[in-house]
């Protein structure tokens, strides 16, 4: 028999979540304050990942922090307001940069990144947009070649899992990416990769396929979540809408709906950027990371994206126009021949915990409320897994993997003092 599910939420965790439970007969509604995917999900780098599995807090990061916050490149950076919340949270993050905790981590974002590039064609599979997704490597390039080794942890647990890595000098690297610096001396090719052609298109078409398949999406402003006697209650501007199970899916945003239900979570609002050139007059054949700037620049539809910058900041607050400035000088030293004039700019908030991982499943406490929100960097990779768990938790099938690394409890377990972790 059909269950009634609404998801509140419509980027490509949510898009992905509805198709896979419209895929097994259910009846599903889609809630989304803006057009499907045009959020946080529109400004991806694309990048589609088996191998993106490595957790953002590494051993010895801590050593980092002031050359990463104020030297050359500059890629994170705190809003002064922000401050006062980020220290319990950075704490917490800094404490996962063990390796043991790292191997820990990676091993269950492994099993949510390894099915991504299959499940999204699966998910194109008849649309007539199956080329939105293309295969290609991932290109780690370093200016300082000696940094370039394949015995650093990341690297190392990527081999270990099978992962097929290249170590490449400065003239085959120019082979491959013939638009990149000189500057650049080696770089690192992760191989079996793919990436979107256009992450908000991806998801326009899988929003299209979940319609074909029955899926209701509501433009909707969501005010609030309620329990009542009947079931959940989602308030929205005007109007309210009853369901017997609810998805939070709103990424950044779900920390401030789930807070008047008495569920707090350590969620930081981590924000990133991307310029987007037009007519770059440069194309590249595969995905580029800048490994001292930290960004990712990927050829697309709409021309060239550079995308990256880490922010922690109210998740109201105003893009930072030095920011955008900073991102331009960079583009145009990584790639010198970059037709760098009139660049669209964009931002969006990325939902991060502590550890680099997603919550996923039931909250204790409040029958038929489950999270799938919290993916940080991994979104776009994560999202299409994330989504079959979810159908699996809601057609009480088993799940083929042990979800306790996602759980919405680990938190309150002693992993970070939960009474100063409740801000969004």
């Amino acid at each position: 028999m059909a269950q009634d599910v609404t998801i509140l939420g419509a980027g490509a965790v949510g898009i992905c979540t509805a198709l896979s439970l419209a895929e097994r007969g259910l009846l599903v509604r889609l809630i989304d304050r803006g057009d499907p995917g045009q959020e946080t999900t529109f400004g991806n780098a694309g990048v589609i990942s088996p191998w993106s599995f490595i957790p953002q807090s590494l051993p010895g990061l801590w050593r980092q922090l002031p050359k990463l916050m104020m030297g050359k490149h500059r890629p994170l950076s705190v809003r002064a307001r922000y401050w006062p919340r980020m220290v319990t949270w950075g704490l917490a993050f800094l404490r996962q940069g063990t390796p043991a905790r790292v191997q820990q981590v990676a091993d269950a974002m492994e099993t949510l990144c390894a099915p991504s590039i299959d499940l999204y064609r699966r998910h194109l599979r008849g649309t007539g947009d199956e080329a939105l997704i293309r295969d290609c490597a991932y290109v780690h390039a370093f200016r300082d070649g000696s940094r370039a080794s394949l015995d650093a942890i990341d690297y190392r647990i990527r081999r270990d899992k099978g992962g097929q890595l290249e170590l490449v000098g400065g003239d085959e690297l120019r082979r491959i990416e013939p638009a990149l610096s000189p500057d650049f001396r080696a770089a690192v090719l992760i191989h079996g990769q793919a990436r979107a052609l256009s992450p908000g298109r991806l998801a326009s078409v899988m929003a299209d396929k979940a319609r074909d398949l029955g899926v209701e999406i509501l433009r909707r402003d969501i005010r609030a979540l309620r329990r009542d006697e009947t079931g959940w209650r989602i308030e929205c501007s005007g109007e309210s809408y009853a369901a017997e199970r609810v998805i939070v899916a709103m990424g950044a945003w779900s920390a401030d709906l789930l807070r008047p239900l008495g569920i707090a979570v350590p969620l930081a609002s981590e924000r990133g950027y991307h310029l987007e050139f037009p007519d770059p007059g440069i194309e590249l054949t595969n995905s580029v990371t800048d490994t001292d700037a930290k960004f990712v620049a990927s050829s697309m539809e709409g021309g060239m994206r550079v995308a990256g910058q880490a922010e922690f900041g109210d998740i109201d607050a105003p893009p930072n126009p030095k920011l955008e400035t900073r991102m331009l000088a960079q583009a145009r030293a990584a790639f010198p021949d970059l037709n760098a004039s009139v660049p669209s700019v964009w931002m969006g908030r990325r939902p991060s915990f502590p550890d680099s991982l997603p919550m996923i499943g039931p909250f204790e406490g409040h029958p038929g409320l489950f999270a799938g929100f919290g993916h940080s960097h991994y979104g776009l990779m994560m999202a299409p897994k994330t989504g079959e768990l979810l159908a699996d938790l809601l057609t009480e099938r088993v799940p083929n993997i042990d979800l306790a690394a996602c759980s919405t409890t680990r938190f309150s377990r002693g992993l970070i003092p939960f009474s100063e972790a409740h801000h969004g």
